[in-house]
């Protein structure tokens, strides 16, 4: 417990934990936990503002043009729309408020405008975009318009990515991550789980996300959804591993946010209070992109049980 990240070796012991020994792994990694990051919980809401027909072919999305769902479709939403969700967000509670669109991207024009005019709007919380692949002179003008984070995930290890998206590349993804930096906005990068990677290419992911030095890491479970290319083909994570998971990353990242986002309601369950135990210091309020989460109340309810606070803006 010296601020410092743990070998892979070490990482991947942590995932291979026996479950008779999991209320130790959570107890010391809870220690680890308040050490490094405090008793703080970082609420985040999103707004699913561009919908449907993305032409990446990412296996886990509902929303890619190469799947069948049953995923809403609709073109990106006005900015008064954009800026009425940011406050119903803030009414319940949130300090991150992120504007996410399908696609591989948001070109110069006039849906860019409309999302820099928003983020001009957005008062009393962190102002986050997930809009894809960005170039650097985008990200600085995102950051010009009031952008604290971007956040792009890369959803799971370089050796697997293959198997996840054959549609662009995992290159791609980490040079908008360190566009980002170099523009000087945080950045928020994690990945999702259960899509058929081994227990090592989960380490691999967070390895590659501690030496990319992101600021903050959503951990998301998968939620298969009828039509895309992994329902019915993968098994689902068991509750005692999610929490291992988590609490590999925040071995591997002690002083870094740790979140964990989509699955959590439908994966974890009951267990959802032990995730903060696992070394979680934020988590989505409300719901998703195409699925819903928690009630609110409920997920207030369990920040108060674990004995954390809500991380204000600063």
């Amino acid at each position: 417990m010296n601020n410092k990240s743990i070998s892979f070796a070490d990482a991947l012991s942590i995932l291979n934990t026996p479950d008779d020994q999991l209320d130790e792994l959570l107890v010391r990694t809870e220690a680890l936990t308040l050490e490094t990051v405090g008793n703080a919980v970082l609420l985040c809401g999103i707004v699913n503002a561009k919908s449907g027909q993305c032409s990446e072919d990412c296996s886990f999305c509902s929303q890619s043009a190469h799947h069948q769902t049953k995923a809403e479709v609709y073109p990106l939403m006005t900015q008064k729309t954009l800026i009425d969700a940011h406050l119903r967000s803030k009414d319940d509670g949130v300090s991150c408020f992120s504007i996410v669109t399908s696609g591989k991207g948001v070109p110069v024009g006039k849906d860019f405008e409309t999302i820099l005019a928003a983020l001009a709007d957005f008062d009393g919380t962190y102002r986050c975009t997930s809009l894809g692949i960005m170039t650097k002179a985008q990200l600085q003008q995102l950051k010009e318009a009031g952008m604290d984070k971007y956040h792009h995930n890369l959803e799971t290890a370089r050796s697997f990515f293959d198997e996840m998206c054959t549609t662009h590349t995992y290159d791609d993804r980490v040079a908008t991550l360190r566009a980002a930096k170099e523009v000087g906005l945080q950045v928020c990068s994690g990945g999702i789980f259960g899509l058929g990677e081994s227990l090592e290419q989960r380490v691999e992911l967070a390895m590659e996300l501690r030496d990319l030095d992101v600021d903050s890491v959503p951990i998301n479970i998968l939620y298969p959804i009828e039509g895309t290319k992994v329902f019915g083909k993968v098994d689902p994570i068991r509750p005692q591993d999610i929490l291992k998971l988590i609490a590999m990353f925040r071995w591997v990242m002690p002083t870094k946010i740790i979140g964990l986002f989509g699955g959590r309601e439908r994966n974890l369950a009951e267990w959802q209070p032990k995730m903060f135990s696992a070394g979680a210091n934020a988590m989505l309020v409300g719901n998703y992109l195409t699925t819903t989460g928690n009630p609110v109340d409920l997920d207030w309810q369990l920040i108060e049980q674990a004995g954390r606070v809500p991380m204000r803006k600063v």
